[in-house]
């Protein structure tokens, strides 16, 4: 009988490595054609033939990005590192926005802090202009040490934020008890990196440090399986019966059994504020949707 060589794992696991090394460059988006930088003068930066985008961020100014397109509804992925080191007073928000008084909104906002302390992950959800629906998180790892991916499922029966396919929030639709939930307005994907010293880190307590500047986030592998909007249509509006049933099975997607184990693991040990526990935030009784988990 044959037997293998000595070095045949080896072999296989570089063999292994390379393969998902071609994979996720076939994978990888060219973010030239997903994005505008839109201000920083220069700060903001699409690098590596649109595989990799940076944020920076000095005392004289941050800077932004946004999607080309708008979209109503999607599941949108987008791989994050964040500032490294003493990242104390800055911001790096990425979120779903529309436009206007009454805008809709899907909020990841991470706020930093001094080396060696976590970075808390800021979540809030906007309907018809109103917010006030935060929930934050601690992270199960340094997201300054590599590339994470951060997720927001979008349909129109709820909202789930994910970091590495684990969820930590879900938002549903609760408009059959009169909680307003985004579902008529396009949003397009926002980016910025920006200072926010006078209350990110510890209530403002913890000020920037000038001297570890420039601050940098980086982003790469963006993907949006979504219904693009416009000129008043949907995309998904065109597809086949056949088509939207494997493509846009999101549209209905919702947390299985270990799905939801997992959310109640990252709730139980890394969320550090939820609104809808807040009972000296709303005296007047909590918000109506945090009474229908």
């Amino acid at each position: 009988m044959a037997s293998f060589p000595s070095t045949f794992p080896v072999m296989l696991m570089i063999i292994t490595l390379m393969l998902g090394y071609l994979i996720s460059l076939a994978s990888a988006s060219n973010l030239n054609q997903d994005f505008d930088i839109t201000w920083g003068d220069g700060r903001a930066k699409i690098l590596n033939s649109g595989e990799l985008l940076t944020l920076s961020l000095d005392k004289a100014s941050g800077s932004g990005f946004q999607s080309k397109n708008e979209y109503l509804f999607g599941k949108i992925d987008m791989q994050l590192k964040l500032v490294p080191g003493n990242s104390a007073g800055t911001v790096t928000a990425y979120y779903l926005s529309s436009k206007g008084s009454t805008w809709d909104e899907i909020d990841f906002e991470f706020l930093g802090n001094l080396s060696g302390d976590p970075y808390i992950i800021h979540t809030n959800v906007f309907s018809q202009g109103k917010g006030n629906r935060e929930q934050q998180f601690y992270l199960w790892f340094d997201p300054t040490a590599d590339f994470h991916t951060y997720s927001i499922l979008w349909n129109p029966q709820r909202i789930i934020f994910s970091v590495d396919g684990t969820p930590m929030r879900e938002f549903k639709n609760l408009e059959s008890i009169g909680v307003p939930f985004p579902k008529n307005q396009a949003m397009r994907i926002y980016s910025s990196l920006w200072n926010a010293d006078d209350w990110a880190t510890r209530g403002g307590l913890v000020k920037t440090d000038w001297t570890q500047a420039p601050f940098t986030a980086s982003y790469r592998n963006f993907n949006a399986n979504a219904c693009v909007w416009s000129s008043g249509v949907s995309s998904c509006s065109t597809s086949s019966p056949s088509s939207a049933s494997t493509s846009n099975a999101w549209l209905s997607q919702q947390l299985d059994s270990i799905s939801q184990d997992r959310l109640k693991w990252v709730q139980k040990n890394y969320m550090i504020y939820n609104y809808c526990t807040d009972t000296k935030r709303f005296p007047q009784g909590l918000p109506l949707e945090c009474t229908k988990s």
